[in-house]
C-alpha cells in the first residue's frame, strides 16, 4: 500500500500541495483527476522521486521513500507523453532499459506481440506516430511486472483496437493484486477501469471514495456530472 501522510509542496513561493492524506490499496485501481494546474500531476512526480516535498510523508509497505530509493524498482511508469532519444530504435530503446534496470525476467516479447510492435522494431523514434510511441511507453511501463503500475493519460493517440488491449492488461494487472494509479481526464475510461476515485482541486483532496459511491451519493447517472454536482 501508498500512504501519503500531510503532503506539501512549493514552487517558489505558489503552493502546489497542501496537506495531502492518501492511501491508495493493492489490487485496486485508484484514479486521480482534476483540471489542469490542480497539482495531480506534481503529487505523482513525488511519489516517483522526481520532485521533492518540503515536508510529509510518503511510504510504501511502511517503508519512507525518502530513507530507501529502491522503492523505484517496484514502479512501472507510463507517461503521457514518453520523451526518448530520435536516434535510436524501438529495439535499441527495450535494451537500453534492460541492462539500466539489470532484470534478467521481463515479459519484453508478450507485450511486442499484444501491441503489434514487431514491424516497427527497427524503427528510430523520430519516424514514429505519437500512438506507436504510446505503445512503446507502455510496453516499458509493464516489461518487468512492477508492484505498482502509474499510467499518466494512457491511451492517449492510441487507437481504438490497442486502447482495448492496453484496459485488459491493466485490469489483469489488477487481478494480481498490483497497485495501479489511473490519471486521466476521460471520465468514461475512469468508470470503465476504476475502484476508487481521487479529484484533487487547488493541491487539495475534495473527493476521495469508492467510485460508485461518489455517484450514487450525487444523485446523478455518470460521474462528470457527480463531480460537477459535488465540489463546487
Amino acid at each position: 500500500m501508498i500512504s501519503i501522510d500531510k503532503l506539501n509542496k512549493k514552487f517558489g513561493n505558489h503552493q502546489v500541495l497542501f496537506d495531502i492524506d492518501l492511501n491508495i490499496e493493492k489490487g485496486l485501481i485508484t484514479s486521480i483527476g482534476g483540471p489542469n494546474g490542480s497539482g495531480k500531476t506534481t503529487l505523482m512526480k513525488c511519489l516517483l522521486g522526481l520532485v521533492k516535498y518540503e515536508n510529509g510523508k510518503i511510504s510504501i509497505d511502511d517503508v519512507d521513500i525518502s530513507t530507501d530509493k529502491k522503492y523505484k524498482e517496484k514502479i512501472g511508469y507510463m507517461p503521457q507523453i514518453g520523451r526518448y532519444p530520435d536516434n535510436l530504435s524501438i529495439n535499441e530503446i527495450f535494451d537500453m532499459i534492460i541492462d539500466l534496470r539489470g532484470n534478467p525476467v521481463n515479459k519484453k516479447d508478450e507485450l511486442i506481440e499484444i501491441f503489434s510492435l514487431e514491424p516497427f522494431l527497427k524503427s528510430h523514434m523520430r519516424t514514429l506516430s505519437g500512438g506507436t510511441r504510446q505503445k512503446v511507453s507502455a510496453v516499458i511501463s509493464m516489461m518487468f511486472s512492477p508492484d505498482i503500475l502509474i499510467l499518466d493519460e494512457p491511451t492517449t493517440g492510441l487507437d481504438p483496437n490497442s486502447s482495448s488491449r492496453l484496459k485488459d492488461l491493466i485490469q489483469q494487472e489488477k487481478e494480481k493484486n498490483k497497485t495501479i494509479i489511473l490519471i486521466s481526464h476521460i471520465y468514461s475510461e475512469i468508470e470503465d477501469l476504476s475502484d476508487r476515485f481521487v479529484y484533487i482541486l487547488d493541491g487539495k483532496i475534495r473527493l476521495n471514495d469508492d467510485l460508485n459511491n461518489i455517484v450514487a451519493t450525487s444523485g446523478e447517472k455518470n460521474l462528470e456530472k457527480a463531480i460537477a454536482h459535488l465540489v463546487n
